[in-house]
């Protein structure tokens, strides 16, 4: 009787199929986080309808005499810090409040023990907060146009500055999330924590009021973050060329613009990659 083949290591090893690439998985992590993003009815809610809402009061209030601020409406005015605060909302806000409560309830530890690359878990939340602060914006923009009559820009070069502004100040808001997010000492602190801080820059960075009207030591310290330049950003979007006298540096100042929100995007990476943490303060 012959013996039987002895299989060889290569016929005997189990074939075990790569995984996707990074990319690929923070694709399909940013379905997942959208889906569990639209599960939060509430916080959906109050995310894509408080600049709607916050605007309609300002264009209320302060334009029931026709009143205009310069040569604008109150509403166009006001329009461009909404869709800055709303963008700060959803990427900062929602980042630092979320990832917090996901930590502390031992998703992320659970989440940590898979294959899942930790940049495809970070892409996904950034691919989440892209599309719900395209959606808000939208939904902002288009509720100001039909109802207070706000006019939109036709020029192709504005357009572009938002494209920038947008991107540019949505990546910044995410990974500065992301990295705060570690400064709670739990889940149910978070929005204590990270509600006052989007408050404040919001009444410093003139989302609420005429920026120039603002103390000069509140506007040195509201150019020091993100919100003041995303808002003035959006301003030069969608305010006329002679709204620039309500600027106090009498420009839009598109460079430094840029430089300071890149530079908080590499400093968002910088504090996010040497102190984030996966585990809550009690594990270890």
């Amino acid at each position: 009787m012959s013996a039987l083949p002895v299989p060889t290591d290569r016929a005997a090893a189990v074939t075990t199929p790569p995984l996707p690439g990074v990319l690929r998985l923070g694709l399909v992590r940013a379905g997942y986080e959208l889906r569990a993003y639209a599960r939060e009815r509430d916080a959906v809610a109050f995310i894509f309808l408080y600049p709607v809402v916050m605007l309609g009061i300002f264009a209320t209030v302060f334009g029931r005499d026709g009143g205009t601020v310069g040569p604008v409406s109150f509403a166009q005015y006001f329009l461009p810090g909404m869709v800055a605060t709303g963008v700060m909302l959803s990427s900062f806000q929602n980042l630092a409040t979320f990832v917090a409560v996901e930590r502390d309830e031992g998703a992320l530890k659970r989440l940590r023990g898979t294959p899942l690359p930790a940049a495809s878990y970070f892409l996904g939340k950034v691919g989440q907060v892209l599309v719900t602060a395209l959606l808000q914006t939208a939904l902002l923009i288009g509720a100001a146009a039909l109802l207070w009559d706000v006019p939109l820009p036709s020029d192709a070069g504005r357009w572009l500055t938002f494209a920038w502004v947008f991107v540019l100040g949505t990546a910044t808001g995410s990974v500065c999330g992301v990295a705060f997010s570690s400064v709670p000492r739990s889940g149910r602190s978070a929005s204590a924590v990270v509600v006052p801080i989007v408050l404040v820059l919001q009444f410093v960075s003139g989302v609420f009021f005429q920026y120039d009207q603002l103390p000069t030591w509140m506007q040195d310290v509201a150019s020091v973050f993100p919100l003041k330049w995303m808002a003035q950003g959006m301003r030069s979007v969608f305010l006329p060329d002679g709204a620039l006298s309500m600027e106090p540096s009498g420009s839009w100042q598109h460079g430094p613009a840029a430089a300071v929100l890149a530079a908080w995007l590499v400093l968002g990476l910088v504090l996010g990659g040497r102190r984030f943490r996966w585990l809550r303060r009690d594990d270890g």
